[in-house]
């Protein structure tokens, strides 16, 4: 038997119980706090405010190189706090740029679930594909929250992931998921994923809704380590 084993039984009673004080400090019952050397795989990169923006630009090499978008990471994560619109009834969107922030049209092909509940229940609460919102091929913005509403305390919530976006071999592969309110008081979740059906380095991301502009909220990004 080896030390550990040796150790760890001669700490049971005849009972098949753990003795009395054999639990020390680092039991499972006493942890408080991760040791310093474990740490998040998330790596925060930096934060956008946002305040009456028609849009939100993520570039690598921008905000004097603050801005990384590049193979520093093997996957980006976009998180999305309380995203408010000027307008109300718009959809939340995002597209993707190749030639640092000059156009977003990159090609994609994506598939979009909703599923959605009323306060007042004068619905069925759904889940259901939506044909109307998924692109086969198509260079225009993706859709990742509908009919958001204006009202004061309704908001877009969530994030989105893009994997390797600096390849030269392979699409860039993404999904999200976001929870919003509509203008009829219906908590939406929707999910979407795809990919970006490109070879070349996608070095830029932008968000905005398709009428008015982000009137508030925040945007964090996120490196995957």
């Amino acid at each position: 038997m080896g030390a550990i084993t040796r150790g760890f039984a001669n700490n049971i009673g005849s009972a098949g119980r753990l003795a009395s004080g054999a639990l020390s400090n680092t039991s499972l019952d006493n942890i408080t706090a991760l040791p310093a050397a474990v740490k998040s795989d998330l790596v925060p990169i930096i934060g956008y405010g946002l305040g009456s923006d028609a849009a939100m630009e993520h570039v690598h090499g921008e905000r004097s190189g603050v801005a990384v978008f590049d193979s520093t990471y093997s996957a980006y994560c976009f998180k999305f706090v309380n995203i408010h619109p000027s307008d109300d009834n718009v959809e939340f969107q995002w597209n993707g740029s190749t030639n640092s922030g000059s156009s977003y049209n990159v090609t994609k092909t994506t598939t979009l679930f909703d599923s959605g509940h009323d306060e007042a229940e004068n619905y069925s609460a759904s889940l259901a594909y939506d044909s109307g919102a998924d692109l086969a091929q198509s260079t225009n913005h993706q859709r990742i929250a509908r009919n958001v509403s204006s009202d004061s305390d309704h908001g877009v919530c969530g994030e989105l992931w893009i994997f390797n976006p600096s390849s030269t071999t392979f699409a860039k592969h993404f999904f999200s998921t976001v929870t919003a309110n509509d203008r009829n008081n219906f908590a939406y979740h929707t999910f979407s994923q795809g990919y970006l059906n490109t070879t070349s380095a996608v070095d830029g991301v932008t968000f905005r809704f398709n009428s008015g502009t982000l009137q508030s909220g925040n945007i964090r990004v996120y490196g995957l380590k």
